[in-house]
């Protein structure tokens, strides 16, 4: 029997403190982290720099859709958190065409940087899409 064809239809679920359900994705950008580096010379040692990692960095989260029935879920919460500021932990699920979980990642310190809406114009034939970009503080377990 062959592996399933984990490349060929994926989509992400994100769920924030392991409860409120944003929906499903077809888009997501920014699942990175980089370290800062630091060169230390050893007085002697000509042969290599010490190079030890520093401070991490993570990129912004963006999850991009076409505007579903989830919209108004993403809505309640960028309203909640407007009245109510705190930090979520959020994990991105990757599921494959059967809607099965492949892989996760879980945010810690979930917060929304920007929302956007469809650019609505009856004169083009574009899916309505919605952007949700998130800022963490890092992946945990």
């Amino acid at each position: 029997m062959s592996e399933p064809g984990y490349g060929l239809v994926l989509r992400f679920k994100v769920t924030l403190d392991d409860h409120t359900e944003l929906g499903s994705w077809t888009k997501c950008e920014g699942l990175t982290v980089e370290y800062d580096i630091s060169e230390v010379k050893e007085g002697g040692q000509n042969d290599y720099v010490h190079r030890l990692p520093g401070r991490a960095k993570y990129q912004n989260i963006k999850l991009t859709r076409p505007i579903d029935k989830d919209t108004g879920k993403v809505a309640a919460w960028l309203t909640s958190v407007a009245s109510d500021p705190k930090r979520s932990t959020a994990e991105i699920v990757l599921l494959d065409s059967g809607g099965t979980k492949v892989t996760s990642w879980k945010l810690a310190g979930v917060y929304p940087a920007k929302w956007s809406g469809p650019s609505l114009d009856t004169g083009t034939n574009q899916v309505a899409l919605e952007v949700l970009e998130l800022v963490h503080n890092g992946f945990t377990r």
